[in-house]
């Protein structure tokens, strides 16, 4: 399964709005898990398995709580059962769709 997710403190850490070190901290978390994933500047996706993705976005949200007493999680999933390698896999087939229109 594919999971990408966004968390964040529900307040910022300082006045200009920055919560980037609460960030930090939750893809560091990603990183740790040694799952595939990518981070880019809304989402982090992962993939694995159920129990695995779920794991890893707790401790994600962990994290972030450990800077303030609210969390904001959004989550998508995509569930596909018996494919792996989605992370790359459903933009290289992107590509090759958009290839095949040129």
């Amino acid at each position: 399964m594919l999971v990408a997710f966004s968390v964040a403190p529900s307040v910022a850490a300082d006045s200009a709005g920055s919560v980037s070190e609460a960030v930090a901290a939750a893809v560091a978390v990603v990183r740790e898990s040694g799952l595939p994933h990518r981070t880019d500047s809304m989402f982090t996706t992962v993939e694995g398995e159920w129990d695995e993705c779920m794991a890893v976005v707790k401790a994600a949200v962990d994290a972030v709580a450990a800077f303030g007493p609210r969390v904001s999680l959004v989550l998508k999933a995509d569930i596909r059962e018996g494919y792996a390698g989605e992370l790359t896999g459903k933009l290289e087939r992107l590509e090759a769709a958009i290839e095949r229109r040129g």
